[in-house]
């Protein structure tokens, strides 16, 4: 049963028990993980062999303590409610999905991360969001490279943009580089995506640049770029996604 109270206790940096690990002759332990009080048994804790859980708490272990001499684990201990649920009764979480998927692979309770893997949230970004983005290539380092160039371009303003061009075909690739080299000629700095060999469409493309910059802490959107250094023809490959700073 999960103790009411959550207020964080003083702690015993980087202190062992005096003893060898948790205490055989007691098979119910109180918890303090990140601050969040917990009570439950040795044979939960130590239901999954293999776990992480049951390695902290076998007997040969060093467990660490809080000044109250409850066993210390200096993870969220928010998240942790719905691993102990798990090991009791097998019952999912149902809310918080990324967050009990995150804990449940640190504290390697194998089955938990395989049926959360299954529900939509995990899927979705697991199984097919992330697959996607492995086939654009340079991903990461256009993101990166984009947040730069906001940045740079930030002194003194409230808005700040960045020109991307996007193509998902070898074909469109080749069709714009024409206008590519135009705005290079222009000293215009352009971030290029693509082309990749996956189903999605280049407004999916955006959205996911949107939605991973917009989860670094940036305030993002993005507009088709229809300025006249571009014939109309170029104007479905480009686009301008503009940070707003303040």
């Amino acid at each position: 049963m999960m103790s009411l109270s959550s207020v964080p206790r003083s702690l015993r940096p980087n202190q062992a028990s005096p003893s060898a690990g948790p205490p055989a002759g007691s098979p119910v332990v109180e918890l303090n993980v990140g601050g969040e009080l917990y009570t439950t048994t040795m044979g939960t804790l130590r239901k999954l062999p293999g776990s992480k859980l049951a390695e902290m708490f076998s007997s040969s272990a060093k467990a660490c303590t809080d000044a109250e001499g409850r066993f210390f684990i200096d993870r969220p201990g928010t998240y942790f409610g719905p691993i102990l649920d798990y090991l009791r009764s097998e019952r999912l979480p149902t809310h918080h999905i990324p967050e009990v998927y995150r804990e449940a692979q640190f504290y390697a309770i194998k089955p938990l991360v395989k049926l959360l893997e299954d529900m939509p949230q995990i899927f979705g970004e697991q199984v097919a969001r992330k697959q996607f983005l492995l086939r654009v290539p340079g991903y990461g380092e256009n993101l990166e490279l984009m947040v730069r160039l906001a940045r740079a371009e930030a002194v003194a303003a409230r808005r700040s943009a960045v020109l991307v061009c996007a193509v998902r075909t070898e074909e469109e690739a080749a069709h714009c580089a024409d206008a590519l080299r135009l705005l290079e000629a222009g000293k215009r700095s352009v971030v290029k995506f693509g082309p990749w060999k996956a189903a999605p469409q280049v407004k999916d493309l955006l959205d996911c640049v949107k939605m991973d910059i917009t989860a670094q802490g940036y305030q993002v959107y993005y507009e088709p770029y229809s300025e006249r250094t571009l014939r109309a023809k170029y104007f479905s490959y480009f686009y301008t996604f503009v940070f707003i700073w303040w």
